[in-house]
């Protein structure tokens, strides 16, 4: 784990291959639970920090984890699968969905509170929802989150107040083994929901996706293992596709999840990038950023993982800039460290104004989340003289190989 990424000005040029999905790979970890046969992934993002920890909390429940380079095993020894996650090292959000897959096939499932916050702080209430609807008891005891329930879970119809990736997740796992017909309203489908669908239905669930309208999970009294390949990572993806932009360089991005891809590739094209098509490797030769006009939202709109790397390609650009982001209003704190770095932006309510043109600086600033670290990295790469991201840990949680793939676009 790497505390700081120092970066200076540079053009990147040469190849990198896109790892696999960190939103996908975690919530095929959490889908392991559901059966105690062997379950061989590949794909898989070992490297990442996130994953690792994901893989410690499985053992910690009693499975068994090998990794091979790209490639987990997961299995189960003789012993049933614990349903309480002793865990004092940090907490990831996928708990909940360790929850959800623990009570559905145990019965009961104790699992420490994401980030050790109250319920509602992070708005995992639409989470308790699905499990109550399903049948369970929920409540928190002592900075755990406990759930159980008297019964096999039953079918019902899960109305979800808004297209909420996790809360979709944790209904079709949470559902895959209740007695009857579940169907779940309002999901919110994306490429590592689809992933974790064809992943569970290889593994004998019976589920259909009716667009954006409904998922239809039929459920079953077993699962039984399966390999599965993992999809690629689509916001490294877009992370190495900006960087190309904003140094003016030629990079080849393999394994390139097009289909996952086609509404930011728009903007991309409209806001500057020049690139070729060829199979699953995108070609990225440079270009000159535009001033970038976006709003995230549901798939297969921008995330909003996305939108600060879009800030990046904005704070470069001559002109004004614009973005809201639906999902997460407000989610502009680091902007507050781009503008150490001569960045000029104001906010208006949820609208975030960036005044681009202004040659970037290096300068010591710190890694808020993933996603803004790995923008801040991006910055670094166009300012004159060092930048200093500090916690850059936090980029080491979903980019695999993050400092090796860009030494080698670097060091051609």
């Amino acid at each position: 784990m790497t505390s700081n990424y120092t970066v200076s000005k540079s053009r990147l040029e040469g190849k990198v291959i896109i790892s696999g999905a960190k939103n996908s790979a975690l919530r095929l970890l959490a889908a392991s639970l559901l059966t105690p046969n062997a379950i061989h992934l590949n794909n898989f993002p070992t490297g990442i920090l996130d994953a690792q920890i994901h893989l410690s909390m499985l053992r910690a429940l009693g499975k068994n984890c090998e990794c091979y380079n790209d490639e987990v095993i997961i299995s189960e020894s003789d012993i049933e699968t614990i349903y309480e996650l002793r865990w004092e090292g940090r907490s990831i959000r996928n708990t909940l969905l360790i929850l959800g897959a623990l009570t559905a096939r145990l019965g009961e499932g104790r699992v420490p509170l994401p980030g050790g916050c109250k319920l509602g702080d992070r708005k995992y209430d639409i989470h308790v929802m699905v499990l109550e609807k399903l049948g369970a008891e929920v409540w928190e005891e002592d900075g755990y989150l406990c759930a159980k329930r008297k019964k096999r879970f039953i079918g019902t119809d899960i109305h979800l107040p808004m297209r909420s990736t996790g809360a979709t997740e944790n209904a079709i796992i949470s559902s895959v083994l209740a007695d009857g017909t579940t169907t779940i309203w309002n999901p919110h489908i994306r490429p590592e929901i689809i992933d974790l669908i064809s992943m569970l239905n290889k593994m004998g669930a019976k589920i259909k996706v009716f667009g954006q309208m409904c998922i239809q999970i039929n459920g079953v009294s077993r699962l039984h293992g399966t390999q599965h390949t993992v999809i690629p990572d689509n916001v490294e993806a877009m992370t190495w596709a900006i960087a190309s932009i904003i140094t003016s360089g030629d990079i080849e991005i393999e394994h390139f999840p097009f289909d996952h891809l086609e509404v930011p590739l728009v903007f991309l094209r409209e806001s500057g990038m020049k690139f070729y098509r060829s199979e699953d490797t995108l070609i990225v030769r440079g270009g000159k950023p535009y001033p970038v006009e976006i709003s995230t939202g549901p798939y297969p709109g921008i995330n909003s993982d996305m939108q600060p790397l879009f800030a990046v390609m904005g704070a470069k650009a001559k002109g004004e800039s614009r973005i809201i982001d639906l999902r997460f209003p407000g989610r502009y704190a680091y902007m507050d460290e781009l503008k150490k770095m001569g960045a000029v932006y104001e906010t208006d309510g949820n609208l975030l104004k960036i005044h681009g043109g202004n040659n970037l600086i290096g300068a010591r600033v710190k890694a808020l989340d993933l996603r803004a670290g790995a923008a801040l990295v991006l910055a670094g790469l166009t300012a004159e003289g060092e930048t200093i991201v500090e916690d850059a840990w936090q980029i080491e949680r979903g980019y695999e190989n993050f400092l090796g793939k860009l030494g080698n676009l670097i060091n051609v």
